[in-house]
């Protein structure tokens, strides 16, 4: 029997934002094998050197194209800061601006593919086109108490988009 998994859809508005968290670039198979993972677990254990965060128990991963047409990308674990102001050694901050985004949750038992397939037929159903203005492919937001390492995580999808 084949289960049939739906992601259901949003389209959301956030204000501009400014993070503060470690900075990874690679490839899309350095990330498979645990790159991102590795800075996400660092971030988590230096969470106490971040000042003003506006939610320790949401760990966000920012992803940017790195160069156009090629196979890496940047991807930032970070921390939403009411304010920039020192910074930690080797962490940096990021400033995101306001934005619309088609939104779902991943959940636990969900196939990760799937889920941004479906975010992605819905933002085509929608009339909506992806918004790389800013270089800002998708981010993700997840439960700061969850290992990095977990083979089946929860998270919410947030891809930017436009009319």
């Amino acid at each position: 029997m084949t289960v049939i998994q739906k992601n259901d859809a949003a389209l959301i508005s956030k204000e501009s934002f400014h993070a503060i968290g470690l900075k990874w670039e690679g490839t899309f198979a350095e990330a498979g094998e645990g790159g991102i993972r590795k800075i996400q677990t660092e971030l988590k254990e230096r969470l106490n050197e971040i000042p003003h965060i506006v939610n320790p128990d949401i760990l966000l991963g920012l992803s940017y194209h790195a160069k156009p047409g090629g196979d890496g990308f940047t991807h930032y674990a970070a921390v939403e800061v009411e304010k920039v102001e020192n910074i930690p050694f080797g962490m940096v901050s990021i400033y995101v601006p306001t934005l619309s985004y088609a939104t779902c949750e991943h959940l636990k038992g969900q196939n990760i593919e799937q889920s941004y397939n479906n975010i992605y037929s819905w933002i085509s159903s929608e009339g909506l086109k992806e918004n790389n203005v800013h270089h800002l492919t998708h981010f993700e937001k997840y439960p700061m108490k969850q290992d990095p390492y977990s083979t089946d995580p929860e998270f919410t999808i947030m891809i930017p988009v436009t009319r």
